[in-house]
């Protein structure tokens, strides 16, 4: 270990949901520890795209006189994860969505961080429509959010997309989600749409999952905010902790030589400690949804997991894997 940072072989967990104890079977999703990645889609940024239009004023206009300054510096600080298959198949079940048009991309939706991607929403959704045929026992939360630009046309027509391709495959929110009760029904997919109106027209559709994060560069702030929102009780179903990290300008200036992967794996260590004392389940500080940024960097999905195993016994009920993490440098 260097500098701070996990030194470590990630293990991947593709069918981690199918394999856990017959116990947690009948237990509602949100009291389950489920991985997340945060900005799922900011790994095939596009350093030729503008800055997204809810930046900064100043942001934007210097990106209109200066953009072989500003687009770099973004990708630098906007881009985290990996391929959104590589990252189901670490056992990251809640992605993180943030859907945007592009000024000049015609009717087509992107995602964005900063910039947009190079990727298309109907690209991404059709490679998660195909790993979960081949791994039809997972459930994969999916939030869909921001919706930067969208126009009420192209809402009707993303949503169409959605139905058409994951349509048998969504979990209404009229019922409560168990690995057992989704198993029976082939179904594998929440999918939450931060859009009231959209949702309220589409009873296939959550609403919008509240997001826990401290807006700071600091790990010790974020886990004071996290520890603070548990003491005032946990949402009643799904939500998300994120120890994900926010850099302002002020950091960006102060820090030249780093960037949002060595800002965030410096800071590492003591988030997954945290995170590794945690425990699921409805009580106040019950931990739901888990994200993080670069997710593939450490064992931080194989942590989340094993939070699981206090619900039936801890460690003497863990598959060796999640105990051999577990007694690891990371924790």
């Amino acid at each position: 270990m260097e500098d701070g940072q996990p030194a470590v072989a990630v293990v991947g967990n593709p069918d981690w949901m199918r394999c856990l104890p017959e116990e947690l079977l009948d237990l509602p999703l949100w009291n389950l520890a489920l991985p997340g990645s945060h900005d799922s889609m900011a790994f095939c940024l596009d350093v030729s795209s503008p800055v997204v239009r809810s930046e900064s004023r100043c942001l934007r206009v210097t990106d209109r006189f200066f953009p072989c300054w500003t687009r770099p510096c973004v990708y630098r600080w906007a881009t985290t994860q990996s391929v959104l298959s590589d990252q189901c198949d670490l056992g990251i079940r809640f992605l993180d969505l943030r859907i945007a048009r592009k000024p000049a991309g015609g009717g087509t939706l992107f995602f964005a961080h900063g910039i947009y991607t190079l990727m298309t929403v109907k690209e991404a959704l059709g490679e998660l429509a195909l790993w979960l045929d081949a791994h039809p026992k997972e459930i994969v939360v999916v939030s869909c959010s921001h919706f930067e630009a969208l126009t009420d046309e192209d809402h009707t027509d993303l949503v169409e997309f959605i139905m058409a391709l994951l349509g048998a495959k969504l979990c209404s929110p009229q019922d409560t989600p168990t690995l057992r009760s989704c198993w029976s029904r082939g179904q594998q997919v929440i999918l939450s749409y931060d859009d009231q109106q959209v949702v309220q027209q589409h009873p296939e559709l959550w609403s919008g999952i509240p997001y826990w994060y401290a807006d700071s560069p600091d790990p010790k702030k974020v886990i004071a905010y996290l520890e603070d929102m548990q003491r005032r009780g946990r949402p009643a179903g799904f939500y998300v902790c994120g120890l994900n990290l926010t850099e302002d300008i002020c950091y960006v200036v102060l820090h030249p030589l780093q960037d949002m992967r060595k800002m965030t794996m410096e800071a590492l260590l003591p988030l997954l400690r945290w995170m590794g004392e945690q425990q699921p389940g409805p009580e106040g500080g019950g931990v739901n949804i888990v994200c993080c940024d670069f997710v593939g960097m450490s064992e931080f999905c194989s942590l989340v997991i094993g939070l699981n195993y206090k619900l039936v016994g801890g460690a003497c009920r863990m598959p060796q894997r999640y105990l051999d993490v577990k007694k690891s440098g990371e924790l």
